[in-house]
């Protein structure tokens, strides 16, 4: 008797471990493959998408997207992948060219396109609100987790904007003068500081230029140049010299720096270099 039972208890563990093995598998297998264009678009998908994606990035986290080399690999993510999300920024030349090359008669492309920069709390609720629709679009089962998962994180970002914006005001950037890569006005602008010039590429800035913009930054009393980190660093350096000026360097894309690998660690290490700047 005990023997039966003792045969009978190891088949329902066989059967019940089984079970859980192709409840894992298919849990695995299920997820929606999404390439995405840059690690902001990565995190986004992440929070959202949660169990039921598996994200694929392209552009490293330190390149601008419009300097990106496609690689073999590259094509192999797309070729996967039914959903490729991009932010649909004149930059992004490289896509159709990847597109056309992964031949997946599956995917689906989407332009999840929000004005600002993304590194902004509002420009990034908003692209939230992209992703969310191309994701509940592509996946219709999975509608309500999305949606709850982007109110939860929609949340988080309010927050973080409040604490940020506190911390600004508290060091009082209102007071600064500043001359920015144009790719970083906007979010500076966000963080109450005074945008005097803004310059484009370092490719950009002729030796003509660079006068203009010191000319400018020293009948304005200008103390602070920020370059964007994926054009290359110190592109205004020279102009920060000649200013007597502090020389800095922000991300735009979360995993920029080290330790910053998600948008939240990505903004705070950019306010805290701003603040540490000013101090």
């Amino acid at each position: 008797m005990f023997k039966k039972n003792r045969i009978f208890t190891g088949i329902l563990l066989l059967g019940l471990s089984l079970g859980l093995l192709v409840a894992c598998s298919k849990n695995y297998t299920d997820r929606i493959k999404v390439a995405t264009s840059t690690s902001l678009m990565e995190y986004i998908v992440q929070q959202i998408g949660g169990s039921h994606v598996e994200v694929l990035n392209l552009v490293p986290p330190n390149q601008h997207p419009g300097n990106f080399d496609i690689k073999p690999a590259d094509i192999e993510k797309l070729a996967s992948a039914q959903l490729f999300l991009l932010h649909g920024w004149p930059g992004e030349t490289y896509a159709d060219k990847i597109i056309a090359t992964a031949n997946n008669p599956n995917l689906k492309v989407v332009k999840a396109s929000v004005d600002g920069n993304w590194m902004i709390p509002s420009v990034q609720s908003a692209a939230v609100d992209k992703v969310l629709a191309a994701l509940i679009q592509i996946d219709p089962a999975n509608t309500t987790a999305y949606r709850n998962n982007a109110d939860k994180y929609k949340v988080r970002i309010t927050a973080k904007e409040t604490d940020i914006k506190n911390r600004l005001t508290q060091a009082g950037v209102s007071k600064i003068n500043v001359i920015a890569s144009a790719r970083q006005a906007d979010f500076l602008q966000w963080a109450g500081f005074n945008i005097v010039a803004s310059f484009n590429s370092p490719q950009e800035l002729t030796p003509q230029t660079m006068k203009t913009l010191v000319d400018q930054g020293k009948s304005s009393g200008v103390t602070l140049v920020v370059n964007n980190l994926q054009d290359g660093q110190d592109a205004g350096k020279a102009i920060a010299e000649e200013l007597n000026a502090k020389n800095l360097n922000l991300s735009n894309f979360p995993g920029g720096f080290a330790n910053t690998e998600t948008w939240e660690k990505a903004i705070d290490y950019n306010v805290q270099l701003l603040i540490n700047a000013i101090k």
